[in-house]
């Protein structure tokens, strides 16, 4: 008996989380929460797509709830956040720039990260 190939994650079910987000940094306990709320996004497995853009790839919406949860509970008290989720397809549509040069959305990972 030979396993079942599973079935391609499809495009429109897995989606990319996003962070934006301003935060304020003229004083030190506003730049010490602005570090705290950065590493929590890289520790989470967020990409940096600009400065105070993140993104991170998740197979399905409901796996992307525990962190966007995660997320919402250490939000610094200061500055604003927005958490948008879009498809992997809808992300694929983006345009990317470098300066006038066109340049590919990054692609979702090869293998999914187990942490």
């Amino acid at each position: 008996m030979g396993r079942k190939p599973r079935p391609a994650m499809s495009e429109y079910a897995s989606v990319w989380l996003i962070a934006m987000f301003d935060l304020p940094v003229k004083e030190r306990d506003e730049r010490r929460e602005y570090r705290q709320f950065h590493d929590l996004l890289v520790s989470e497995g967020f990409l940096r797509l600009q400065f105070s853009v993140y993104a991170r790839y998740f197979q399905s919406e409901e796996a992307s709830e525990a962190r966007r949860r995660r997320l919402c509970v250490s939000l610094p008290p200061g500055g604003q956040v927005r958490l948008l989720s879009v498809t992997d397809h809808q992300f694929g549509k983006m345009e990317v720039f470098h300066g006038k040069l066109r340049a590919e959305p990054e692609r979702r990972p090869e293998q999914l990260s187990l942490f």
